[in-house]
């Protein structure tokens, strides 16, 4: 009886998720980790020396591509959905924004404190064992380069409960002081020629397209006809193509993205409209057991995946340089042919990795009985402790330096969110 009702219980549960964001969260991450695969080649060079390059940004065909393919606006909208919903259930618990604060930090330090970890080693072996510090500052700034998203994620999750309390508020005026924000960061930036003034849009911009996906969550979306949502797409990629020709703009989305700009606003607006023009089909994929089962399977390790797969793809493209029938020329017919099969590889040594490391990002995060919460100050010290390596990554790439950096904040920010036991327990 209790299996059975245990059964309907998570039957009902299911029945309430909007099962698209499942899929276009798990979606996104795999689209990730092939626009990774395909960007790294590893070769030899004629003198013997390991080359690295960059086959598919050498594709005349890339910057276009990347109009479809840069889905970081779409993820940080789904990411709003899922704290919508999970501040609204906190809040009914009795919860607060130091409460949701600290279950964010958790679910994204936990997971990236075994991969700094793992950098330490690495990059402090090859340093001792002498491996050329060229190729080797190569090498770690590739696989540290998604380390940005912890960073720009965590702010953005950090100040959901504000920005939802607005959003209640007034909906329509908090996105237009957003986008507006945005817009004039971009103008001070370009005006003036300064890189860093552009920092400011980590807030703009990700918070703008977070609060899509509280207007995607409220049905605001849903509730438009679907002329009105093809519109909301052409009019989003006629601003961006504008802005893009008068030379505001790279062409690049990817070039667009750190710091973030305007058009990865426009291109959150597309990608919202798009994903709830699709929802229906989408949904009735989703209906599927079997489907179910491999997106929740996917879903439960997702950002593990994420922190994991550049290391994976640069061990697998390594090794096969040991074997030169496996590891064809980078950008060659061969080496285009055997992308699925060394996807399918890579996938399945991710989740192969995913098994042990998944643990830290599926732990619980709720206070136990007889144990308290830290206070807020812990809170938020942990959080910045959280975004600085991220932070650092995003602008200095990542070293030796930084990676112990981020395994010595990372853990002493899991030690301040540690559950306290209360006196009387």
């Amino acid at each position: 009886m209790s299996i059975s009702l245990d059964s309907e219980v998570a039957r009902a549960a299911i029945a309430k998720r909007d099962l698209v964001v499942d899929l276009a969260r798990v979606a996104c991450v795999l689209l990730v980790v092939v626009i990774h695969l395909l960007m790294i080649g590893v070769g030899i060079g004629a003198d013997g020396a390991i080359i690295a390059s960059r086959p598919l940004e050498a594709q005349p065909w890339f910057a276009a591509a990347t109009w479809a393919g840069q889905i970081m606006p779409l993820f940080f909208a789904l990411g709003g959905f899922t704290a919508l919903t999970a501040w609204h259930s906190l809040e009914r618990r009795g919860g607060d924004q130091v409460d949701f604060v600290r279950g964010r930090v958790l679910r994204l330090a936990r997971p990236a404190l075994p991969l700094f970890l793992f950098f330490s080693i690495a990059l402090g072996t090859a340093t001792l064992a002498g491996v050329d510090p060229a190729l080797l500052d190569t090498v770690a700034t590739g696989v540290g380069s998604p380390l940005w998203f912890l960073g720009a994620f965590l702010l953005a999750q950090s100040f959901a409960p504000t920005m939802v309390r607005l959003h209640e508020v007034a909906p329509a005026r908090t996105m237009l002081v957003l986008f507006t924000g945005a817009v004039v960061v971009d103008a001070a930036r370009i005006a003036t020629g300064i890189d860093e003034i552009g920092l400011a849009n980590l807030v703009f911009v990700w918070l703008f397209v977070q609060q899509l996906g509280f207007w995607y969550a409220d049905g605001w979306f849903r509730a438009r006809h679907p002329a009105q949502l093809v519109g909301l797409i052409v009019v989003a990629y006629a601003v961006l193509a504008g802005l893009v020709a008068a030379g505001w703009y790279s062409p690049d989305m990817l070039v667009n993205l750190n710091p973030p700009t305007v058009p990865l606003a426009l291109l959150g607006i597309a990608q919202v409209s798009l994903l709830t023009l699709v929802h229906r089909p989408l949904a009735a994929l989703m209906r599927g057991r079997r489907m179910q089962a491999g997106v929740f399977f996917l879903g439960a390790r997702a950002m593990t995946i994420y922190l994991w797969h550049l290391p994976v793809i640069i061990a697998v493209a390594g090794l096969a340089l040991l074997a030169p029938p496996l590891s064809p020329a980078p950008g060659s017919a061969a080496w285009w042919l055997t992308r699925i099969v060394v996807f399918v590889v890579v996938l399945a040594l991710v989740l192969l990795v995913s098994m042990p490391l998944a643990r830290f990002e599926t732990a619980p995060t709720a206070v136990p009985d007889g144990f308290r919460r830290p206070d807020a100050a812990s809170t938020w010290s942990a959080a910045a402790l959280t975004l600085l390596p991220a932070f650092a990554v995003m602008q200095f790439f990542l070293d030796l330096p930084i990676a112990l950096i981020g395994a010595g904040s990372l853990t002493i920010a899991l030690w301040l969110l540690q559950s306290r036991r209360t006196r009387n327990a």
